[in-house]
């Protein structure tokens, strides 16, 4: 059974009836890097983007902003060679004063900015997200 029959392969949505584990076991299956951040301690842009950087095993230099994390998502992995697919679980995004709305969307467009990068190199892309 292919658990994403009827999910696009470069897309940004929300984890809705999918389960990590289910998530995890198909990206195994099909040979691709399943990334997963649980970021429900984190209350601001930077801790939520360390403990992306920290569960992505980003390089120490990453810069902890948004045009940083686009930067690894793509060109740091793409000059690695070629890749078999990505499956990214972005849960628990917090729902903060200091990660506003605007702040969320603007990290789930950086996703989608990352999944548009991969689509024009062939290379699958799927990321879900949760909020706390």
């Amino acid at each position: 059974m292919n658990l994403f029959k009827t999910v696009r392969p470069n897309i940004v949505q929300s984890i809705r009836a999918f389960r990590v584990v289910d998530l995890a076991d198909e990206a195994a299956r099909l040979g691709q890097h399943f990334l997963y951040a649980s970021c429900g301690h984190a209350q601001t842009k930077g801790e939520v983007l360390e403990i992306i950087a920290n569960s992505f095993l980003f390089p120490r230099h990453f810069g902890k902003n948004f045009d940083a994390l686009f930067d690894c998502l793509t060109d740091l992995v793409a000059k690695a060679g070629p890749q078999p697919g990505f499956v990214v679980v972005l849960e628990a995004l917090p729902v903060v004063t200091k990660f506003d709305k605007d702040a969320r969307e603007t990290l789930l467009d950086v996703f989608r900015e990352a999944a548009e990068f991969w689509a024009e190199r062939k290379v699958t892309f799927r990321v879900f997200y949760s909020f706390a």
